[in-house]
C-alpha cells in the first residue's frame, strides 16, 4: 500500500511527452517511464484504502497495491514477479491500455488517481532493462499439442501459459509476422514493436512454435481484412493434428458506411491506412496511401480514429478533422456518482494534441467527389448533418446539413465480429452478435459447441482492450489445460 500518509504528501505525477512538433517528424515511443525516484514517491501514493478497487477495475486483476508497495521499498525485482502473475505482458497493456485501474482508484474520486499505468511500466522496462524477463520451460512435457489460431495478445497468451503447462504449442497467424493488431493496428509511436519480437524471443525459449502467412480456412475474408497468407490450413487438418485448438483471432471485420458515394477513392477503413503505414516502418514497401498536403477527414471518435490522427500528422496532412457520431461528452466525470467505474468524459489523446480539429453529434449523409477533371472518381467533400441526442436516441437538426472537405476519409468506426469464415469452417456456434459462443464461467469455460475447440478474446467477445484479450487467453489457457490433463495448476 506504499507510504500511509503518502497520498496527503506526494502529488499525482503525469507522464513527460516529447514536444508534438519534434515528435511528429518520427514513429519512436515519446513517453519516457518514469524515474526510479518518481516511481518510488508514485508508489508511496498508493493510500490504505481498506478495499483495492484497482483490482477489480483491472480485467487481469493486477496486485497494484502489492506492486505499488514493491516499488516503494525498492523491491524491483519482486515487484515484477508480483506484475506477471497475473499478467503476461505489461509491456503491453503499460503503454496502450486505457487504464481502468485508474478510474477505480480510490485517489480517482477527487481526480487524483495514482498513476499506476506508469508504475506499471517502470516495473516492465527495468525488468527488461536488467535481464530479469526469463524464459520459464515446463518442467515435465505433458505430450499433449494445442494450435492457437491467432497471435494477438489473446493467442499469445493463451500460447504462453499452455507451453509453461507443459504443451507443445504452435501458433498460426494469417499474416507475416506475428503480434495481430498490435504489431498492424496500433503506430509504432504508442507501441514498440521490437517489444513484441522481444517477448516472442522469450515463447520460443519456452518451446512455442510460430507459423506465420497460414490461413485457417480457404473462406474469402470481407474488405477491410488484411491477409497476407501464402498458404492454408483446414481445420479439419487442426483438429486430426492437435488435441485442442484455441481460436483467438481479432474482431476484424470493421463496420462500414454506406452511404451514396462510398466507392468514391479516397474513401477508406482506418486499418487500409494504418497497417500498410506500420510495414513501411518496420522496413516493409511504402505505404501507397500518402496524405502529405492532403485534407484528412477521420470518422469516429475512438482509439483507431486517433491513431489516423496521430499517422495523419506524421505524414504531414494539410489538415485533420475528426467527426463523431455521437454527443461530445463533458470535460470531467462526477466522480462521486461514477467511481470506480469506467467514466464517459472527454478524452484526448497525444494525437490530438499535434493538431486535430473534432466535432461531436454529426452524421454523415453522403461522400461527395470531383466530377470532371483529373481527380474525378476521387473524394472532394462530404455531406454532413448536425445530430440532436434525446434519451439516447437521436434525430437530425432541420436546416443544418453542411459540407466538410476531404481528400481522403477514413473510417474509424469500430469493428463487428470476428471473420465468420473461421467460425462457420469449425462449425463453431456463434452468438447475436456473430462473436464465438462461449461462456467463461464453469467447468467447461472457453469451450465451444466442437469437442476440444475453445475460443478466447474479441473472437469471442468482440472488439475490447488488449488487457480483456489477456485475461481471456490466460483463462483459457487453464480450461485447455483441465480439458488435456484433467487438471490444472495454471491461475485463472
Amino acid at each position: 500500500m506504499g507510504k500511509p500518509t503518502g497520498f496527503l504528501e506526494f502529488q499525482r505525477i503525469s507522464d513527460s511527452y516529447e514536444k508534438a512538433e519534434t515528435r511528429i517528424q518520427h514513429y519512436r515511443e515519446f513517453i519516457p517511464h518514469l524515474t526510479d525516484q518518481q516511481a518510488t514517491t508514485q508508489g508511496a501514493r498508493c493510500m490504505d484504502c481498506g478495499i483495492p478497487f484497482c483490482n477489480n477495475g483491472c480485467p487481469v486483476n493486477n496486485l497494484i497495491p502489492d506492486w505499488n508497495d514493491f516499488v516503494y521499498k525498492g523491491r524491483w525485482r519482486e515487484a515484477i514477479d508480483a506484475l506477471h502473475s497475473t499478467n503476461n505482458f505489461p509491456e503491453f497493456t503499460s503503454r496502450i491500455c486505457p487504464a481502468p485501474c485508474e478510474a477505480a482508484c480510490t485517489l480517482n474520486i477527487p481526480q487524483t488517481p495514482v498513476g499506476i499505468k506508469s508504475i506499471e511500466r517502470a516495473i516492465i522496462d527495468k525488468a527488461g532493462e536488467n535481464g530479469w524477463v526469463l524464459p520459464q520451460p515446463a518442467a515435465k512435457k505433458s505430450g499433449k499439442k494445442v494450435a492457437v489460431v491467432g497471435s494477438g495478445p489473446a493467442g499469445m497468451a493463451a500460447a504462453q501459459q499452455l507451453a509453461r503447462a507443459g504443451h507443445d504449442v504452435t501458433v498460426f497467424e494469417k499474416n507475416d509476422r506475428i503480434g495481430g493488431l498490435l504489431r498492424f493496428g496500433i503506430p509504432d509511436f504508442k507501441l514498440d514493436k521490437r517489444l513484441i519480437d522481444w517477448r516472442m524471443a522469450q515463447m520460443k525459449a519456452e518451446g512455442v512454435s510460430f507459423v506465420t502467412g497460414t490461413m485457417v480456412t480457404d473462406a474469402a475474408l470481407p474488405e477491410g481484412v488484411v491477409n497476407d497468407a501464402k498458404k492454408t490450413v483446414t481445420p479439419a487438418q487442426l483438429k486430426k493434428d492437435f488435441d485442442a485448438v484455441v481460436l483467438a483471432g481479432g474482431a476484424e471485420q470493421p463496420r462500414d458506411l454506406a452511404v451514396p458515394g462510398r466507392e468514391l477513392e479516397g474513401v477508406m477503413f482506418a486499418l487500409e491506412f494504418l497497417i500498410p503505414q506500420n510495414k513501411e516502418v518496420s522496413g516493409g514497401r511504402k505505404n501507397p496511401v500518402n496524405v502529405r498536403g492532403k485534407h484528412v477527414l477521420v470518422i469516429g471518435g475512438g482509439d483507431t480514429g486517433s491513431d489516423c490522427v496521430g499517422t495523419s500528422n506524421r505524414h504531414g496532412a494539410a489538415s485533420i478533422t475528426q467527426i463523431e457520431l455521437l454527443p461530445r461528452p463533458p470535460e470531467q466525470e462526477d466522480g462521486p456518482l461514477t467511481w470506480p467505474y469506467w467514466p464517459l468524459r472527454m478524452r484526448t489523446s497525444s494525437s490530438h494534441d499535434e493538431g486535430c480539429g473534432r466535432d461531436w453529434s454529426i452524421g454523415t449523409k453522403a461522400f461527395i467527389g470531383h466530377q470532371d477533371g483529373p481527380n474525378r472518381g476521387r473524394l472532394k467533400a462530404i455531406k454532413a448533418v448536425r445530430l440532436s441526442w434525446t434519451d439516447g436516441k437521436m434525430s437530425e437538426v432541420a436546416g443544418s446539413e453542411f459540407e466538410i472537405a476531404a481528400d481522403f476519409a477514413f473510417l474509424a468506426m469500430g469493428f463487428l465480429s470476428p471473420v465468420g469464415g473461421v467460425l462457420d469452417a469449425f462449425g463453431v456456434d456463434k452468438d447475436k452478435r456473430g462473436n464465438a459462443g462461449a461462456n467463461t464461467e464453469g467447468a467447461q469455460s472457453y469451450s465451444t459447441n466442437v469437442p476440444g475447440v475453445f475460443a478466447a478474446g474479441d473472437m469471442r467477445r468482440g472488439q475490447s482492450l488488449v488487457v480483456w484479450a489477456i485475461r481471456e487467453g490466460r483463462q483459457c489457457a487453464r480450461s485447455v489445460d483441465q480439458f488435456l490433463m484433467g487438471s490444472s495448476v495454471l491461475p485463472r
